[in-house]
Parts: structure tokens; sequence; C-alpha cells
């Protein structure tokens, strides 16, 4: 699994990073985990609000930090697809 963290690297996508891991922690995967600070590779998701969870090309969450338990859910739902 290929995570990336968009966002030009501000507290949020501190934040955001954190909490994937955490999340990733609690599920027991290994995944890659990647930050992404460049502007037109962001927009290129069409994400215009940082920061942004990218898992396996596929936006999950832009514009917020979500809670450790929801990016949880959304590995987990990933995973299950």
């Amino acid at each position: 699994m290929l995570i990336k963290i968009l966002g030009p690297g501000c507290a949020n996508c501190a934040a955001l990073e954190r909490v994937t891991r955490d999340a990733l922690a609690q599920l027991g995967v290994d995944a890659e985990v990647v930050k992404v600070t460049g502007y037109a590779e962001i927009a290129a998701y069409g994400i215009m609000s940082t920061p942004g969870l990218v898992v396996d090309e596929q936006v999950l969450v832009a514009g917020r930090v979500p809670t450790t338990a929801r990016v949880t859910e959304l590995l987990a739902a990933h995973l299950a697809s």
C-alpha cells in the first residue's frame, strides 16, 4: 500500500501524517508513507485545500484532519475492497 500525504508541510499535514501512522499501527499494516509537497502534483489529484490523504492513488481525505479512528476505518475499508 502506498500512502501519500499531500500538503506544503503545514501543521495540519504533520497531524494527518501522525494520525495515518497511528491508524496503520492499529491495523498492523505495513505501508509506505510519502509526503507530496509540490503544488502541481497536489492539484493533479483535484485537491484545492490541504492536507490530503491518497491511498494507492485514490483520494480518501481532502481539506481536513480526520481522527485516527476515521482514518483507521478508511484504511480498513480500502484494504477490504
